[in-house]
C-alpha cells in the first residue's frame, strides 16, 4: 500500500484532515500537527512491517500529542482527547474491532471528515 494515498487508510486519511486544524488553530498547530501526521506514517509503515506493538505505541503517542494541544487550547477538549486516546488503545489491545471503528469515526469528524468509513475489511 502506498503512503500518500489517503484514500486507502483510515488512518491516512485522518492524518490528511489535521490540515484542517493548521488553518483553526494557526501557527501554533504546525509543528505539532506535522509530528503527529509522521507517527501517523511510521505506525502505517510498523502495521505493514507487522509490528503491530510498534505501531500502536506510535498512535498513542500521536494522540497523545493531539490532545496536549488541544489541552493548550481548551483543558476541557484535551481531557475529551484524551479519553477518546484512553478508548481507542483499550478497543485495540482487546481487539475490539466494532469499539475501535466508532472511535476512529469520532476522531475522524474531531478531525473535520464528516463522512464514515465505509470499509468493512477491518
Amino acid at each position: 500500500m502506498a503512503l500518500d494515498e489517503p484514500a486507502t487508510d483510515s488512518f491516512l486519511k485522518l492524518a490528511d484532515n489535521l490540515r484542517e486544524l493548521e488553518v483553526v488553530i494557526g501557527e501554533k498547530a504546525r509543528p505539532v500537527v506535522a509530528q503527529v501526521r509522521e507517527e501517523l506514517k511510521e505506525a502505517i509503515a510498523s502495521r505493514e512491517r507487522g509490528d503491530m506493538p510498534g505501531a500502536l505505541e506510535k498512535i498513542r503517542r500521536a494522540m497523545e500529542r493531539l490532545a496536549s494541544l488541544g489541552g493548550e487550547l481548551d483543558p476541557a477538549e484535551g481531557a475529551m482527547m484524551r479519553e477518546i486516546a484512553r478508548i481507542f488503545m483499550q478497543s485495540l489491545s482487546f481487539g475490539a474491532k466494532g469499539a475501535t471503528k466508532e472511535v476512529v469515526k469520532v476522531m475522524r469528524h474531531k478531525a473535520g471528515d464528516p463522512k464514515d468509513d465505509d470499509r468493512t475489511d477491518w
